[in-house]
């Protein structure tokens, strides 16, 4: 197809919310992961918590970021697009409005009313609620406001900006809090403004996708279509398997940063250095998609698992600043190998006519990875670095996780699933 041809089915094949919502995106993704750069550090080095305290509120935030997603895709069929997605960014201002405003004198007596514990374990399920009502808004925003022959590309666009805001989120984080010496109070109280202007935005320009006629009937039968995906124990039994690589994952934002100040540099920049994972993969996304493309889908994201796992060994035997920059280009790596192929197999799981449903299910293992990752994280903090005074030895359990995890996903791919054509998980 002539290049020209091509550029005018771009140019027709979307519509304008598919370029409001994926706008948006990128503001809500810097928000996100400037203020989950330095969440790990803001709750133990100013608030004081212990690792395992810290890695705990951190891993129920994060269950409940991408559990809610399941939920919130099928309410935003029932209740529609726009509302949900202005519900999401105001519940975003608000919430990094309140972490970054802990330590201020007006929220003093509510901290020692109820305790900082139970204080920042109430703010931090606010902004929580947020990216899960977003994250299937834009993704449904891109099925119904592009057309079939550009969806695919959609969704690239949605994946790239979706790595762009996990870029510049780190650098936004550091440049708030080191470069311009605001702090990281100022890093939530920035993320806040910007989530706050996407609602401004929303509000004014975007319009709902599709047919009204899309909607769900009920509420009650939303909940309902929940439970529908629980009854195929195949794609469920995959969904667990899949988790131990969010166990592993999530590390980089749970202990990492602990760690690294702790017991590497306590003046480290770990936000700054977070970026590039995301740079890795920006570069190298369209480059790795192309060279695995003929290998099955199962079997790439059990070597997609590996390559991960692989990926703390040099955490394990020589911890430093440089190893961990390294890291994060084996680890975004390993991720890129498998991301592609798991929610393609994931599409192919579903049914017809139930895409939709199977897709919001897609986000469970990361809900489940973040939730043990976070406990975890800091139980190895404490038993290796405080009590064996081995900290570097935590990295192992970490290995092994991923070791694991990826043999039980090949084991998967040549027992549970069928060998054909559909699935092509041999």
């Amino acid at each position: 197809m002539p290049f020209a041809q091509r550029l005018d089915e771009i140019r027709a094949g979307f519509q304008p919310p598919f370029w409001v919502a994926n706008f948006t995106e990128i503001f809500e993704r810097v928000a996100y992961y400037s203020t989950t750069a330095v969440l790990a550090i803001y709750l133990t080095e100013q608030l004081h918590f212990s690792s395992v305290l810290a890695g705990t509120l951190q891993g129920i935030a994060g269950f409940v970021v991408y559990a809610l997603s399941i939920l919130a895709g099928t309410l935003a069929d029932r209740f529609g697009f726009r509302r949900t997605l202005m519900l999401a960014y105001l519940l975003l201002t608000v919430g990094y409005f309140l972490l970054g405003s802990l330590e201020t004198s007006w929220m003093a007596p509510l901290r020692h009313a109820i305790g900082d514990k139970w204080l920042v374990s109430l703010v931090l399920l606010v902004p929580s609620l947020g990216p899960g009502l977003v994250k299937p808004v834009v993704a449904g925003t891109t099925a119904r406001a592009s057309s079939e022959n550009v969806r695919s590309l959609g969704y690239s666009i949605y994946y790239m900006l979706v790595n762009i805001g996990g870029t510049v989120g780190p650098l936004m984080a550091w440049l708030v809090r080191e470069k311009m010496g605001w702090g990281i109070a100022n890093v939530f109280r920035f993320a806040a403004l910007s989530v706050f202007l996407m609602f401004w935005v929303t509000l004014f320009f975007y319009r709902e996708p599709g047919r009204s006629d899309e909607r769900v009937a009920s509420v009650g039968r939303a909940f309902l279509n929940m439970f529908i995906v629980l009854g195929n124990l195949r794609y469920v039994t995959f969904l667990l398997i899949s988790s131990g690589f969010y166990i592993i994952y999530w590390q980089i934002f749970f202990s990492a940063p602990i760690f690294l100040r702790r017991f590497v540099n306590p003046n480290a920049n770990v936000d700054r250095i977070l970026s590039i994972e995301g740079v890795t993969i920006i570069c190298l996304q369209v480059l790795v998609a192309y060279l695995l493309q003929k290998i099955p889908p199962v079997r790439t994201i059990a070597i997609g698992f590996l390559v991960a796992a692989f990926s703390w060994i040099l955490m394990a035997v020589h911890p430093s600043m440089f190893m961990f920059g390294v890291l994060l280009v084996v680890l975004a790596l390993g991720e890129l190998t498998q991301s592609f192929r798991y929610y393609e197999y994931c599409s192919r799981l579903a049914p017809p006519g139930q895409q939709g449903l199977y897709m919001g299910y897609a986000f469970l293992p990361i809900a489940i990875g973040s939730a043990v990752a976070g406990p975890l994280g800091g139980y190895l903090l404490h038993e290796f670095g405080d009590v064996l005074h081995k900290p570097a030895e935590m990295w192992w359990v970490v290995v092994a996780i991923g070791v694991l995890t990826a043999g039980l996903m090949w084991l998967y791919g040549r027992i549970v699933t069928p060998v054909n054509a559909k699935a092509g998980a041999s």
